[in-house]
């Protein structure tokens, strides 16, 4: 048996006796969106990646794929575009000036991409515009007040991609700029306001501890994850789910 696997038996058998309850918060995101995604919906993903849920949930993704008249996603990186398997519309592009005509998607979906924007008025009011009248913005993204967001902005640089690797097995080149400017729910609240958007839910929720593969400092964070799980803590958990309206 393999370390990895080792450490990740450890994690579960702590998780399901200190927090028996928690969810991956990719499971709440796709369940949110098998509420929004109905038939003949035409849908884009922003910040497409190579996948919209997580690869082992690829047949789920494809079957809410089918549903829909069209299913698009943009994003800049031309291998991660080549080697997507569910859209059929793929675009390399900016998702800082989408190149759609005004009012051709009923939804537009954003998975761990918001905190990446860097002007996210003016983003926010081109995805108002693309959207058609009474169109959903659905995005999964951390809370900036969670401890994981504010963990790793007191990690230099430098140092970053070396421990997302470790910790999440992503690659350097698979790590983008983080900015956290639409990533409290205050803020979320305020540029709906002004980006012509009604707030239909603000989810803050749990997910899996960061350290999951660091079993001593992952049973401390359990501890703190069952603490977020109560309504006291709200405000402090790790992650939110968005749902904003087209206000006309």
């Amino acid at each position: 048996m393999s370390l990895r696997l080792t450490l990740e038996k450890v994690y579960w058998a702590m998780r399901g006796v200190i927090a028996p309850k928690l969810r991956y918060s990719q499971e709440s995101y796709e369940d949110v969106l098998t509420q929004h995604v109905q038939i003949g919906t035409r849908w884009i993903d922003i910040g497409c990646g190579h996948s919209i849920l997580p690869p082992w949930r690829l047949e789920k993704e494809r079957r809410l794929a089918k549903t829909c008249q069209v299913v698009a996603g943009i994003d800049y990186d031309l291998d991660s575009l080549k080697s997507h398997s569910t859209i059929s519309w793929r675009i390399r592009g900016d998702i800082r000036r989408l190149p759609f005509k005004e009012e051709s998607f009923d939804l537009v979906t954003a998975n761990m991409v918001v905190e990446h924007l860097d002007s996210p008025e003016g983003q926010f009011l081109d995805i108002n515009r693309i959207l058609r009248p009474k169109g959903c913005f659905v995005f999964h993204t951390p809370n900036a007040r969670g401890h994981a967001v504010l963990m790793s902005r007191l990690v230099p640089d430098w140092l970053k991609g070396k421990l997302i690797y470790l910790l999440d097995g992503r690659l350097e080149n698979d790590v983008f700029e983080t900015h956290y400017m639409a990533n409290t729910e205050k803020e979320v609240i305020a540029l709906a306001r002004v980006t012509g958007f009604e707030v239909e839910n603000v989810e803050l929720i749990t997910t899996d501890a960061v350290f999951s593969s660091v079993p001593p400092i992952a049973f401390f964070e359990l501890l703190w994850i069952r603490a977020l799980m109560t309504e006291s803590f709200r405000s402090l958990r790790t992650t939110m789910i968005v749902v904003l309206r087209k206000v006309s």
